[in-house]
């Protein structure tokens, strides 16, 4: 009976003490861990709704990279921090698609909880400005003939990988798939003709579209890119189903008490739909998002199902 009472005791302690934190947070500065290198997409979505949410809790809100394994060491270290609201993860689909292409994870899906859903870079499928290839239509064609077209990837498993390969199993493309270590590279490796096409997040083909270096031919989301308007979607163009973007998130480690996690989704809620942050993103072809903790489960749930059922038509595992 003693050693119950014991128990009780300082179970009825520590839940005590997890809510006097939960009600003083933040009390010192939160940190964002990107799991991929500076510079890209995630990178930028991360780092601008860090400086806009920080204004919001009043403390700084600190970014580090932790690039390596396909995203998946940065989301481990934030799997096995401590849940007191001062570690989040800011990933892309890797979150979701690594457990699908990969034998072992080094933790469990749930020990990460979604919080918010922060922006969508849509992806646009992309071929040199001198190719005959003009739209998507004209990109299946082509790739009927011969060979096939090369397509360049960031690895498997990457978006661009996705990409292709819902153009393939859903679109009848004939592709050759020609990874690189990065999204940027393989972009390199089609404005030097080295790949016949690529498909890759707004914000890393804008700068070489208006440069006249690549030419769009179909962007990925439901919607156009708001700094591509002339350029149609995939389903625009008779493929409803080749959907997808580069999507940003924030999660946290299981156990994160619940009233941090519903403040920090207010927090970047209002961030996103403050006009200086809206002007940062959308001009640079990433879509704001937000919503409530739920809305992102529900976008989590159905990107997995949809993605899964890709990812084993292409047979993808991890490299």
């Amino acid at each position: 009976m003693i050693r119950a009472l014991r128990t009780a005791v300082l179970a009825a302690a520590a839940f005590a003490a997890c809510a006097a934190s939960a009600q003083s947070w933040p009390s010192k500065p939160i940190h964002f861990v990107v799991p991929f290198g500076p510079g890209g997409a995630n990178d930028l979505v991360a780092r601008y709704v860090a400086e806009a949410a920080s204004r919001e809790l009043g403390q700084p809100i600190i970014v580090d990279n932790k690039p390596g394994a396909g995203s998946v060491l940065g989301a481990d270290i934030v799997a096995k921090s401590a849940p007191d609201g001062y570690t989040f993860l800011a990933p892309a689909a890797g979150v979701i698609t690594n457990a699908m292409i990969r034998k072992t994870m080094p933790y469990q899906e749930e020990d990460l909880v979604p919080v918010v859903f922060m922006a969508v870079s849509p992806s646009v499928i992309v071929v040199p400005p001198d190719s005959p290839i003009k739209d998507l239509k004209g990109l299946i064609a082509a790739s009927k003939n011969g060979k096939g077209l090369t397509f360049s990837t960031a690895g498997t498993g990457s978006t661009p990988h996705f990409v292709g390969s819902m153009l393939k199993y859903k679109a009848g493309a004939k592709l050759e798939f020609i990874p690189y270590k990065s999204g940027s590279e393989g972009v390199v490796a089609v404005i030097g003709k080295q790949v016949d096409a690529t498909s890759e997040g707004a914000p890393v083909v804008l700068p070489q579209i208006k440069g006249g270096k690549l030419r769009p031919i179909a962007s990925t989301w439901s919607r156009r890119v708001a700094a591509l308007q002339d350029v149609p979607t995939v389903e625009e163009q008779g493929f409803k189903d080749v959907v997808i973007g580069h999507w940003s998130g924030l999660f946290a480690p299981k156990g994160t008490p619940e009233e941090i996690l519903d403040k920090m989704n207010a927090a970047v809620n209002k961030a996103l739909k403050s006009s200086e942050l809206r002007a940062r993103l959308i001009p640079q072809g990433i879509d704001p998002q937000g919503g409530s903790r739920e809305d992102f489960r529900k976008f989590l749930a159905a990107e997995k199902s949809r993605l899964g059922a890709v990812a084993k038509a292409a047979q993808m595992q991890a490299d």
